[in-house]
């Protein structure tokens, strides 16, 4: 019982300071401190020869380093003092979820869209998507916040929720640190496509499993027959092995089509098709997709709980 509230109190207590306050923008942030350090290091080392072997060794070397960091310092927090310890971990987790700010930063292209022009949205949505937006459409803009929405369920939530569940803060913060150096050098261009090759392919790895378990639960609180069918047919149709799968179930789910040509950075992707409705994606859906992650973000929270009392018991 002792390991439960060492687990259950800070995931409970960083899942409820996420859904009132969001990424806390004026307090430090680790991502911030992650995002310096890959810097940093990109800077030394993609240059010159070797740089794939260079940045692999930087990729593996940064994960362990987190994982090993907080590991230690959990410990001494831990053998210092119980309620400073679960005081840090609730803390981590909250930093660790991204799920209220992920829901904010759509609903605020939505607003600037609906309320300043097409200008406004296109800026507001290039600060949360790798595309070109300059050229988008308003039917194209409002299509590529839900499907940021949808792969960034994956990616800032349940895939953080799931290495919580079975490596504690360290194991959330190691998968922050991965993801957040694809996220910055994880590009096929000239610049990154050696050097961040091998980040890239260990963010793929690290995101198989969470990815798929999000667009199954997204297709489970929604009831959505449709969500489950486009799992199978589209979810391997995308050129991410893992983004498709969180983009299909939404697509099903809202009968809409994503995917399409898209520019990144001057350079023309083009991404599959992703469900089969060409629809007119209207302004109040973004309140149904924002169900779809709250929903998605509490059931995971509570299979957790739910998981780890029999596991705990049989130990």
């Amino acid at each position: 019982m002792e390991q439960i509230k060492l687990i259950i109190l800070p995931l409970l207590f960083g899942y409820i300071l996420d859904l009132l306050f969001g990424d806390p923008r004026k307090l430090p942030h680790p991502i911030v401190l992650f995002g310096n350090t890959i810097s940093f290091f990109t800077k030394k080392l993609n240059k010159g020869k070797l740089q794939l072997v260079k940045g692999g060794i930087m990729a593996f070397a940064l994960a362990i380093l987190v994982y090993s960091i907080f590991y230690l310092l959990g410990d001494l927090l831990l053998v210092w003092n119980e309620i400073v310890f679960i005081t840090f971990t609730s803390i981590f987790v909250f930093y660790g979820l991204a799920n209220k700010s992920l829901l904010q930063e759509g609903r605020e292209v939505f607003k600037h869209l609906n309320e300043k022009g097409i200008v406004a949205g296109r800026k507001r949505l290039s600060w949360i998507v790798g595309r070109d937006t300059s050229n988008l459409s308003e039917q194209e803009i409002r299509l590529a916040v839900l499907e940021t929405l949808s792969e960034n369920l994956s990616d800032g939530v349940i895939a953080p929720l799931f290495y919580y569940a079975i490596g504690g803060v360290p194991g959330m913060m190691c998968y922050k640190m991965i993801n957040t150096m694809d996220s910055m050098i994880g590009y096929k261009n000239e610049k990154y496509i050696l050097f961040g090759r091998i980040a890239a392919r260990l963010d793929d790895v690290v995101n198989y499993i969470p990815a798929r378990i999000t667009a199954l639960l997204m297709v489970l609180v929604s009831f959505s027959g449709r969500g489950f069918i486009y799992l199978f047919k589209y979810g391997n149709a995308h050129i991410s092995p893992n983004a498709g799968y969180p983009e299909s179930a939404l697509a099903g789910i809202l009968d809409c089509q994503f995917g399409g040509p898209h520019d990144y950075g001057g350079k023309n992707v083009d991404k599959p098709y992703i469900g089969e409705n060409n629809r007119p994606i209207n302004n109040e859906e973004i309140n149904k997709v924002a169900y779809v992650n709250h929903s998605v973000c509490l059931l995971t929270v509570l299979i957790i709980i739910t998981l780890y009392f029999p596991f705990q018991t049989l130990l």
